[in-house]
């Protein structure tokens, strides 16, 4: 992620290897300001969005400048997705979507209030244009009171009830940004963590963590080898009219072809 109202720092993530760059209208950007962001992100996307993914994450839809950040979104045909601050209700992200129109530009909902969180099931299901979900700590941990620098493992019940919530609806779950900017064992171990819980990326704020965030999230060889045995196995039993396969010991059934699908899927690997 990186500022829309700074041309150097947003050029620097457009040019990364990051998957998705989004650029901030949000928090990194000053009321004065907010205007001149928008103008000078609609430029950006227009410039890079037909190669990558580019998103946005406007104010949030109780600000004075939602309403414009969404005008100007519905207005950019290479705009991957606009990414939702404070998504608190599912009419938050209802009156975003009926804001983009017939634009063909996705949502994303970043949770980062308590009543998101308790809320992220009705969320989740609120509009067919929304992509994923994400969790906002800093924001989140202040409304809680709670300290910073704590482990990560601090906040396994709310990632399990937003991974519930996206997968029942059948979105992505990212998780957002670690609040520190160095590539060490910290960030590592936390972003090994939710990817062993089972979100599917992770947002980062400096580009000296995205190598580590990328490998971490894409499966390896091996990992990407076993899938394809383990569908090929599967395959082949559903061919002489079994349910149910043998591999390396295992018992292969349907749930795990779903987690082998989404090996494959990760790795951007065709089944």
């Amino acid at each position: 992620m990186a500022p829309a109202s700074d041309d150097r720092k947003a050029r620097k993530a457009l040019a990364s290897i990051a998957d998705e760059v989004v650029l901030d209208l949000e928090d990194a950007v000053t009321p004065a300001n907010k205007d001149s962001a928008r103008a000078a992100a609609a430029e950006l996307v227009a410039e890079f969005g037909g190669d990558r993914a580019v998103s946005l994450r406007i104010n949030a839809i109780d600000t004075p400048w939602a309403a414009e950040d969404l005008s100007a979104c519905a207005q950019m045909p290479n705009l991957t997705s606009v990414v939702l601050p404070k998504a608190d209700t599912p009419n938050d992200l209802k009156e975003a979507d009926k804001q983009l129109g017939d634009s063909a530009v996705r949502l994303q909902a970043l949770l980062e209030t308590p009543r998101g969180i308790r809320d992220a099931g009705a969320i989740c299901a609120a509009t067919d244009r929304l992509d994923a979900v994400l969790i906002g700590y800093a924001d989140l941990g202040a409304a809680l009171g709670r300290a910073s620098g704590l482990p990560m493992q601090t906040w396994h019940i709310v990632q399990d009830s937003v991974l519930l919530a996206a997968r029942a609806a059948g979105v992505d779950v990212v998780d957002g940004p670690h609040l520190t900017i160095a590539d060490d064992d910290t960030f590592r171990d936390a972003k090994r963590w939710v990817r062993d819980l089972g979100f599917d990326g992770t947002w980062v704020i400096h580009p000296a963590q995205l190598a580590s965030a990328i490998e971490i999230f894409t499966p390896d060889a091996d990992a990407i080898e076993d899938a394809r045995r383990v569908l090929e196995a599967l395959e082949k039993a559903a061919a002489a009219g079994a349910g149910a396969a043998e591999l390396d010991g295992r018992m292969l059934d349907e749930a795990l072809a779903v987690s082998a699908r989404r090996v494959l899927a990760k790795g951007a690997v065709d089944e």
